[in-house]
């Protein structure tokens, strides 16, 4: 290797490539949304089981129906997690969608600047959803959810633990790009 191939700073492919605490921390929210996508799979396979299954076995046995409506209700808190947690891990991983039309053939220099201020403004837009998420998951700290009895405030504190995320992935992406990048992450080599 010569020494130019040396100095140019190493860009990861994720950040799971990266050492030390950055590898936790972006591994942290997939092993979330990994417990919690098995935990939705779980609940919705409980819910076939008993709608096609356990019910028409207390029917034909004349026995008390079986109540799952709860089933429905740990779906919705599940997909609600799984949402906003995927939409932040997809910033750092950098999979959300994206045309690539115009600025391809702009300078490297200009594609970088427009890449930071994208990621601050995804930085924006999270802080905006963590915020109004507190506010909701404030508002409705009072009531529960019919079937679990459940605080509903854990509904909407998903929106607050997802854009938290976003605020800080988006962050770490634009400001971390000043050390990282020479040419935007598209033409990495």
């Amino acid at each position: 290797m010569s020494d130019a191939a040396d100095q140019r700073p190493r860009v990861f492919a994720s950040t799971a490539d990266a050492p030390g605490w950055h590898a936790f921390g972006a591994a942290l929210p997939r092993y979330m949304l990994a417990g919690i996508l098995f935990l939705v799979m779980l609940d919705l396979l409980i819910g076939v089981m008993l709608r096609y299954a356990v019910v028409p076995i207390t029917d034909y046995f004349d026995l008390p129906s079986v109540s799952f409506f709860w089933v429905e209700e740990v779906g919705e808190f599940g997909l609600a997690w799984l949402t906003a947690m995927a939409a932040a891990v997809a910033i750092v991983e950098r999979t959300h969608f994206a045309l690539h039309v115009f600025v391809h053939r702009l300078a490297p220099r200009t594609q970088l600047v427009i890449y930071r201020i994208n990621h601050l403004l995804i930085a924006g837009f999270g802080a905006l959803v963590a915020i109004y998420g507190w506010q909701i998951s404030r508002l409705n700290s009072m009531l529960e959810s019919p079937g679990l009895g459940l605080n509903l405030a854990w509904l909407y504190a998903s929106a607050v633990a997802g854009g938290t995320l976003m605020a800080i992935y988006g962050v770490v992406l634009a400001v971390g790009s000043l050390r990282r990048f020479t040419r935007p992450p598209d033409e990495a080599p």
